[in-house]
């Protein structure tokens, strides 16, 4: 069963390249859309031949040239960075170099037909759904992005109130969200003194002298039932990772240096509250905070903010252009080399900030940095599959309703120890307004994951059988209609798992870069930065301000404006 669409976009030109903001084409795995042209044959390369390193052959009928902007001298011009990578990591890159150091002789370059990376909002026929993150913590990183963008009145946030729910023993059940925090029936008596004895320190052993994963750290502080309740379905759910190869200080760092900081993890919050000084003054632009523990999105999805700030900064986008090849040259510029719809391009850099996925950073860094391509190619992208599924409200279990036939709630994770395969489910039309029309709700799950990853070998039929079959056992009635199936995407290599190592591993591949002579080559994204979309999205504005830094101590900096 499947939804068909119309396809839009919103198309921008720049030196006869398209820039494409559309969705892509439903249940498809990204593309990588290139053909030749060789009208531009006269063309000449100018990079300077040196040590470079190849993703893949180019063809020889393939053209080749550099694309230049000449100042009233004759001079070639030179970008001061190329961002490779139009995800939200590039995108905040790309929109804080402008808006906030001053500098547009950048671009930003993409493989894919459109700008977003996995951000995937999809509408048609009443429905508005995600096929790849699905929301955010509204953050003030993410309000400012909001503001930045320009479409901070186009924010919507979730019911703060809205409860979550862990499926354990045959039921649905809370998570403490505050007063509950004693009378919450998915953890024992027991399991909450054990907890509360060992966050103050008085019941956990010491912490060993080797890297623990999640599974170890929650264990070891809090007890058996936090761990196998909270803490795994939490992984499962949020990371699609495996608590016992994720690492604690990786994933979860702020939380892991509590207890050296204090000795224990209450000990280490006090400690950390005494020692805050003076709360910088909260930018007067940003939306309010908002209250409760709650999550955010657009009015037409995710896709609303990465589309904003596309457009804002259009014209230094290039899309459909794939990263073939590299080469430092003598002179310390980088010459990229594009495979594209016209033919294989090449451009100029004083310093690149690649936001690609590792493994594509391994492929490029194979030949002249080995040990870096080692290290990135280590990291692990497990796959996962996003299923959405629109169901009557009458097929909903008459107890997970309201008194006004709702189901309030932000949606539910499921232990891998419960028999339910499907990771978690998300109440999207729950959650956010307009998500669907009336008399329906809406829901988003993920299945698959680094426990699962057969689910790349399923067709989509089967995917959607077995998530329908887990929810009839938590949440719809038995004898429910069949599902109108919304969307289906299978993400082969999904989120990076930030396993024991992963900090290791991504120091090992930096220092690798400094000792090839590689010093303003960049690593960022979400294997840097973290998973969640206000992880990038912080990491963006820092990653500007580190590269605007780099651009300002190199001398001579191009001022000449980006022209065909």
């Amino acid at each position: 069963m499947s939804l068909h669409q119309k396809n839009s976009s919103r198309v921008f030109q720049k030196e006869r390249n398209l820039v494409a903001f559309g969705p892509r084409i439903r249940f498809s795995t990204p593309l990588h859309v290139s053909k030749n042209d060789n009208s531009d044959s006269s063309a000449k390369s100018s990079c300077q031949s040196s040590s470079s390193f190849t993703s893949a052959a180019l063809s020889n009928r393939q053209t080749s040239r550099v694309v230049v902007a000449r100042s009233s001298s004759g001079s070639q011009h030179v970008y001061d960075t190329v961002v490779v990578g139009a995800g939200i990591s590039g995108l905040t890159t790309a929109q804080a170099l402008a808006a906030k150091h001053g500098i547009s002789n950048f671009l930003l370059t993409e493989a894919r037909e459109r700008v977003g990376g996995n951000i995937t909002s999809m509408t048609a026929d009443g429905y508005i759904w995600e096929e790849g993150p699905n929301s955010f913590q509204p953050n003030d990183f993410m309000l400012q992005i909001a503001v930045d963008a320009g479409v901070a009145d186009r924010l919507v946030l979730g019911d703060p109130t809205a409860p979550r729910f862990v499926y354990w023993e045959k039921k649905l059940r809370a998570t403490p969200s505050g007063p509950d925090i004693l009378t919450f029936d998915l953890l024992s008596v027991i399991g909450k003194i054990r907890a509360g004895l060992g966050a103050v320190g008085i019941l956990k052993a010491p912490a060993p002298g080797f890297e623990e994963s999640v599974e170890q750290f929650i264990r070891r502080n809090l007890g058996d039932e936090v761990f196998e309740r909270l803490i795994e379905p939490f992984c499962s759910g949020v990371y699609a990772g495996d608590p016992s190869k994720l690492s604690m200080k990786a994933a979860f760092g702020k939380i892991w240096s509590l207890e050296s900081e204090g000795g224990s993890l209450v000990g280490g919050s006090i400690k950390r509250f005494q020692n805050k000084g003076p709360a910088e003054p909260r930018n007067p632009a940003l939306p309010p905070k908002p209250k409760g523990q709650t999550v955010g999105s657009f009015d037409k999805g995710l896709r609303t903010l990465t589309d904003a700030i596309g457009s804002n900064v259009k014209d230094t986008i290039r899309v459909n252009w794939k990263l073939s090849s590299i080469t430092k040259q003598e002179d310390g510029l980088y010459c990229l080399k594009y495979s594209t719809p016209e033919g294989t391009e090449e451009v100029q850099a004083r310093t690149v900030a690649l936001t690609v996925p590792a493994y594509t950073a391994a492929d490029l860094l194979s030949e002249a940095a080995p040990a870096a391509s080692e290290a990135l190619r280590s990291f692990d992208y497990p796959p996962v599959a996003a299923v959405t599924l629109s169901y009557p409200k009458e097929a909903i279990l008459d107890d997970r309703k309201d008194a006004a036939g709702n189901v309030p709630g932000f949606g539910q994770l499921h232990p891998r120890s419960q028999g339910v395969t499907t990771l978690g489910t998300i109440y999207s039309s729950s959650l956010f307004p307009g998500r669907c029309p009336d008399g329906q709700m809406l829901i988003l799950n993920y299945i698959g994951g680094a426990t699962n990853r057969g689910i790349v070998n399923q067709t989509h039929e089967e995917i959607v059988a077995q998530v329908d079959k887990d929810l009839r056992v938590m949440l719809i009635k038995d004898n429910a209609p069949a599902p109108k199936v919304i969307g289906v995407r299978v993400w082969p290599r999904a989120i990076p798992q930030f396993n024991i190592g992963h900090l290791d591993q991504l120091d090992k591949a930096k220092t690798a870069l400094d000792q090839a002579g590689w010093d303003n080559f960049l690593l960022g994204g979400n294997y840097v930065s973290g998973v969640a979309l206000g992880k990038a999205v912080e990491y963006g504005y820092g990653f500007a301000a580190v590269i605007a830094k780099r651009v300002g101590s190199i001398s001579a900096p191009s001022k000449v404006p980006v022209s065909a």
